[in-house]
């Protein structure tokens, strides 16, 4: 995890106001202009549930990029990570609103439309009225369905436009004057497939375990926290550009139930195997198998002193994050 000295790095006017390291006010600079911005965090200091609040004149700049940002809050994994992403997204933002007051010549429009012609409609998702902002769809070797988000400025096709995407790494297009639509989507495709394993394996985990957090990963989350029983769980960081070598793993849970998970990882090290799934080998280092969350729900929920059940069903409370569960079990004739 980033520590205060890089956030004073990245954000020199950005500074704490507490000493738990919960509320951040200050400024965030772009284009040599500063921004008044607060930050508020949970006491767990997930930055899911972060509070961002901010002038009505960053407001109105970040319009219609509320979910970009959204979607950063989920995958990033500290505050510095997030405020880099926040003032990338900045730099774009300000740079397509300057953009707006340049009249665009007829040359752009008809450049622009003869490009989506070429590249076919039926790989646009959207357009907006005024033509700066397009969408691409593509579907990736696993049926994986994606977007790009285009923002073109007055100068195109002599500038390439903005490219927004959900990876976990950057996306930087390579282009030349003469380049179109069509050289940036062979280049999106072509992206998506260098990161096919990467998301093949958070696949597995995501339909295979029980995943705690986050609840609804993005594309370029790289972190899972799975459960794995008694109230213990693993949070594990996966490299996007080696999905398949051993993940960083942090154990979460009483010391009595982690410490032989840490010291079984520790000795089992060598075994890895690239050959197979990150979850399987995960899964044979630890000695476990990992349960699903139908499994584990009904286990503890069975078990817990604080658990009700009426007729077919159970009422209770997560021992992982405290939040109502209900599970339906199948009935006994007598």
């Amino acid at each position: 995890m980033a520590g205060p000295r890089a956030l004073l790095r990245q954000c020199p006017l950005l500074l704490p106001q507490d000493r738990h390291g919960t509320a951040y006010e200050g400024f965030v600079t772009a284009q040599g202009r500063n921004f008044h911005i607060r930050i508020l965090l949970p006491v767990d200091l997930q930055l899911k549930n972060a509070r961002v609040e901010c002038s009505w004149r960053l407001k109105k700049i970040l319009h219609g990029y509320q979910h970009i940002l959204k979607q950063r809050l989920h995958s990033c994994p500290d505050l510095v990570s997030f405020m880099v992403e926040l003032k990338t997204v900045l730099e774009i933002a300000l740079k397509n609103t300057q953009d707006l007051h340049i009249p665009r010549p007829p040359e752009y429009y008809s450049c622009l439309v003869r490009d989506l012609e070429m590249l076919g409609w039926n790989r646009v998702a959207y357009v907006d009225t005024g033509l700066t902002t397009v969408k691409l769809k593509a579907e990736d070797s696993c049926g994986r369905q994606h977007l790009i988000t285009l923002k073109l400025n007055a100068k195109y096709p002599t500038e390439p436009p903005d490219c927004l995407v959900d990876f976990p790494v950057p996306f930087a297009v390579s282009w030349m004057p003469q380049n179109s639509l069509i050289d940036i989507y062979n280049q999106f495709l072509a992206a998506l497939e260098s990161l096919k394993e990467f998301w093949d394996a958070l696949d597995e985990i995501d339909g295979k375990t029980w995943v705690l957090e986050p609840e609804n990963p993005t594309r370029s989350a790289t972190t899972r926290r799975i459960a794995i029983g008694n109230n213990v769980s693993v949070n594990i960081e996966v490299d996007p550009r080696h999905p398949n070598m051993l993940p960083e793993c942090y154990f979460l849970g009483a010391d009595h139930e982690v410490n032989p998970l840490r010291t079984k990882l520790n000795n089992n090290m060598h075994l890895w195997d690239p050959e197979i799934s990150l979850l399987q080998n995960l899964g044979e280092l630890l000695g476990i198998d990992f349960p699903s969350r139908a499994v584990l729900e009904k286990s503890w929920l069975q078990g817990l002193p604080t658990s009700r059940q009426s007729f077919n069903v159970i009422f209770g409370e997560c021992p992982y994050c405290n939040k109502p569960l209900t599970l339906k079990s199948s009935m006994k004739k007598l």
